[in-house]
């Protein structure tokens, strides 16, 4: 071998006759664990590399997006750890506030109680119970797709350490006047009674209702349109444009609001888009939060007509009713009254539900705390412009910069048990107290802390960090801080990765949380759609891990990988992956039976025939370009250079080549062997990272090196006595090899057109001498199972191609009368192709309009034509005549 193995023992030469995943990941896994492969050490004078999971939620199992994210990092680190780094990959979990809240609720009422029959600490207490019984069971899974992470370091984010954290920032934001509390429009759940983030709110088109009600009287009157006409009781304002002609008389004016006792204004806001539909929109300050801004701006007020459970709490004849049964109500008191003007049903529009519990958001007025984002999203938004953090692919940078410029302030405050507790505390003449994790909180009578919670997100937005010992300055800190790269979903680009920015470049003095943001897209099944249990295309890839194995799982992934691109995957694409492992597996297998070897240094070049040459050469080429793809997060583009490489050129074309010599023994299957044996050497370590366990398993058999986890990542070879500064490369020998396959790849399609089967044998004559494949003929013979020429040959056809002529005799293998009438046929559609490419490339109307790409497809199609034409002339003119 030329690079390092560890513990270099004799190869083995045998394996089993067939690839059982299940009876080798397991094993193979604990092993990686037990000799700390995965751990990171920070006090190592190698170079850092560090890359954090996206916390999975305790309350989760593995679903194939994880399973999609994982392999992409796993691959990462896996290479980086080969390649000399001191590797961290962090793992942990989040707490998931309101899901976890609602598992345990559940659990509870089946022994029919509620949360408020155990009181906050005992229930908080369950919680706790729960997770230690029933959550994070995710870990196990990560563990049966192979990630390699540093299990001694997971964290959690209700962990002591990392509450600490959370609790310092806050203190530090808060002082900083960077957080803050405010009655502000939020969405609301009325089932889990808390506040939710934007990310926790999943849109959906619904059936509902679309009314136009006329408020005012006579010319004083106006139309407007709402889907949610429940809260007209909370008007306190009709808005126009104020260069609308229709509404100018009225702006400045009150009217009567319907069903009530009320007149409101109508006031003049640019926000009003006069082209949709009346030109006249409700306003509704409590209740929805364009509303609301337009109150801020005419200093309305804002009149709340819900409760929590929303529930209506006002104006006597809707009073108690739900909000869908008093949408209902109200919409018949108006009619009755005359003011519907107009009803749409059904009338299909977005609407948010809790991700939750699907149960339809509610935009409310509430009391919240709040983060000023201004100052931080500037700072987030400049270290991408000014090259500090990379955004890969390039192309999303402007989303992300959409997002960042135009952040609003966020609400972190949930109205839940479990989770970090808001660190204020209130006393009983107005006082309020942000207490930091070294303080004491006040004590006395009347003193009570916040009682609402953090967004997770609040949280999961210190994890570069937090999980490192923060706010202590230690050693993994100052190790493995920044990260290397963030590899994540661009569906939560805005919600997590810009809180990491945010928060990271506040409390790390201005250091970005990660040089470069590798956006990847969302898997979707086979036709593209997104996965959804309502669809019933949901895959577990559990099962998928079941049947086929995790390295299929994985391989199918990685090689759908185009970066921020969506990745379709179905079943059979894994089971090709299957067929993949099995052939590396078996491929491996045979030419360890047949002298494959890495036992002593590589032959001289001038030892080596053309083939050994070729491969050992298409080798360099394929690490150059799987480096180059991998440092470009080109995980599809990796995976097929290597698939390509293992199956096509050296399972199919360098063994096959080479069966004559190893068959024939003595120095030149000696060569032959220690050729494929650095071949495949190199070739299960590139492979690895993507397929970590069965190359795990051949790369140990065939090298005898401790594992293949912690083996050297290959760099160009070298050989013997070959001139070659950046490894080695044999042009010739390429081009060489090239013609020996276009010639096998011409004489495969002339059998099979013939209807020749593939073992069937064929007396053939070969014109080989003079051309480069004249060292080539034993192989060529074997592969393409042509018997030497014996008495009475007779060349029935015979085939030009690379310089030479194959002729073959197929007396008695095929109606001639019947080749020659296909052929004949095939002529005639590559000549009526060529005329029609000749009359459009003679066209010079046609090539002043055509673009640049169409016109090269046509000439093309020319060129392939005159191909086709010479082609079967050629097989025509063999054919014997009648």
């Amino acid at each position: 071998m030329t690079e390092n193995t560890q513990q270099q023992t004799a190869p083995i030469t045998e394996l089993p006759t067939q690839y059982a995943p299940a009876e080798v990941e397991g094993p193979l896994y604990e092993r990686w664990v037990e000799r700390g492969y995965f751990e990171a050490d920070a006090k190592s004078d190698k170079p850092p590399y560090t890359i954090v999971i996206p916390p999975p939620n305790v309350t989760g199992s593995l679903h194939l997006g994880h399973a999609f994210e994982h392999t992409l990092i796993d691959a990462l680190t896996r290479r980086k750890r080969m390649q000399g780094f001191e590797t961290l990959w962090q793992p942990g979990m989040d707490h998931a506030g309101i899901a976890t809240q609602n598992v345990v609720e559940r659990e509870l009422a089946k022994e029919g109680k509620s949360r408020h029959d155990l009181g906050r600490e005992a229930f908080v207490e369950r919680v706790w119970q729960w997770k230690a019984e029933s959550g994070g069971q995710i870990s196990g899974q990560m563990k049966r797709l192979g990630d390699g992470v540093a299990w001694s370091r997971e964290r959690f984010t209700m962990d002591e350490g990392l509450s600490q954290a959370v609790q310092t920032i806050f203190k530090k934001l808060y002082d900083d006047e960077l957080i803050y509390r405010a009655e502000r429009i939020i969405n609301w759940c009325p089932r889990c009674l808390t506040a939710i983030s934007d990310i926790e709110v999943e849109y959906q088109d619904d059936d509902g209702e679309l009314v136009s009600i006329r408020y005012g009287e006579g010319d004083d009157s106006l139309v407007v349109a709402t889907t949610r006409a429940e809260t007209m009781l909370g008007d306190t304002a009709v808005a126009v444009h104020p260069d609308d002609e229709r509404y100018r008389h009225l702006i400045g004016k009150q009217i009567k609001l319907p069903l009530t006792d009320r007149t409101i204004p109508v006031v003049a806001d640019t926000h009003v888009d006069p082209e949709f539909g009346t030109g006249a929109v409700k306003v509704t300050p409590a209740h929805d939060p364009n509303d609301f801004e337009i109150g801020q701006r005419h200093n309305l007020p804002n009149l709340a007509v819900m409760d929590e459970r929303a529930v209506i709490t006002v104006h006597g004849p809707f009073q108690g009713l739900d909000r869908m049964e008093a949408r209902s109500a109200i919409v018949a008191a108006l009619r009755a009254e005359g003011r519907i003007v107009a009803e749409k049903r059904p009338y299909t529009h977005s609407v948010g539900h809790c991700s939750r519990c699907k149960t339809t958001i509610e935009p409310r007025l509430s009391m919240q705390w709040w983060v000023k984002v201004g100052p931080l999203a500037q700072a987030a938004g400049d270290a991408v412009r000014d090259g500090k953090v990379k955004i890969h692919p390039q192309e999303m940078e402007k989303r992300y910069f959409d997002w960042v410029d135009n952040l609003h302030d966020w609400c972190i405050s949930r109205q839940l048990w479990w989770g970090h507790r808001i660190p204020v505390w209130y006393g009983p003449n107005g006082e309020v107290v942000c207490v930091g994790p070294d303080e004491q909180p006040p004590t006395g009578e009347g003193w009570h802390q916040d009682t609402d919670v953090l967004d997770t997100w609040f949280s999961s937005g210190l994890w570069p960090f937090s999980t490192l010992g923060w706010p202590e300055r230690t050693e993994s800190l100052e190790k493995f801080y920044p990260n290397s790269v963030l590899v994540t979903g661009y569906d939560i680009l805005f919600f997590w990765v810009a809180r990491m920015m945010m928060f990271g470049l506040y409390a790390m003095d201005g250091t970005p949380p990660f040089h470069t943001i590798a956006l990847h897209g969302m898997v979707r099944d086979q036709n593209g759609k997104k996965m959804s249990k309502s669809f019933g295309n949901v895959v577990n890839p559990l099962d998928w891990m079941d049947t086929y194995g995790s390295d299929a799982v994985r391989f199918t992934l990685a090689r759908g990988a185009n970066p921020g691109v969506d990745v379709p995957i179905g079943e059979d694409w894994v089971q090709a992956s299957s067929k993949f492992a099995n052939k590396i597996w078996n491929a491996t297998r045979f030419a360890l039976m047949n002298g494959a070897t890495v036992e002593g240094p590589l032959p001289d070049a001038s030892e080596m025939s053309a083939t050994d040459r070729w491969i050992l050469s298409r080798l360099n080429k394929t690490v150059a370009e799987v480096d180059a793809f991998y440092d470009d997060y080109q995980f599809s583009k990796l995976s097929d250079a290597l698939y390509h490489f293992a199956w096509d050129e050296v399972f199919d074309w360098y063994v096959e080549l080479s069966k004559t010599t190893f068959f024939a023994g003595g120095e030149g299957a000696r060569v032959s062997g220690r050729v494929l044996g650095e071949v495949l050497d190199v070739m299960l370590r590139l492979l690895h990272p993507v397929v970590p366990f069965v190359t795990e398993t051949l790369w140990t058999t065939l090298t005898g090196g401790e594992s293949v986890v912690i083996a050297d990542w290959p760099k160009a070879v070298f050989v013997p006595g070959a001139d070659a500064p950046g490894g080695f490369r044999d042009t010739a020998a390429e081009q060489e090899i090239a013609l020996v396959q276009r010639v096998i790849t011409e004489v495969r399609r002339f059998r099979k057109d013939q209807g020749l089967q593939d073992a069937q044998k064929v007396p053939a004559r070969l014109a080989l001498d003079g051309t480069p494949l004249a060292a080539h003929e034993g192989a060529i013979r074997q592969i393409l199972r042509l018997q030497p020429e014996g008495d009475g040959f007779a060349a029935t056809a015979s085939l030009p191609v690379a310089g030479a002529i194959v002729a073959l005799d197929l007396s008695g293998t095929i109606d001639v009368e019947a080749e020659r009438k296909r052929l004949t046929k095939d002529l005639a559609a590559a000549e009526k192709e060529k005329a029609q490419a000749n009359g459009k490339l003679g066209n010079e109307a046609f090539l002043a309009k055509a673009p640049d790409n169409v016109v090269e497809k046509i000439r093309t199609r020319l060129a392939k034509a005159d191909e086709d034409i010479a082609r079967i002339e050629a097989q025509l003119a063999t054919l014997p005549q009648a």
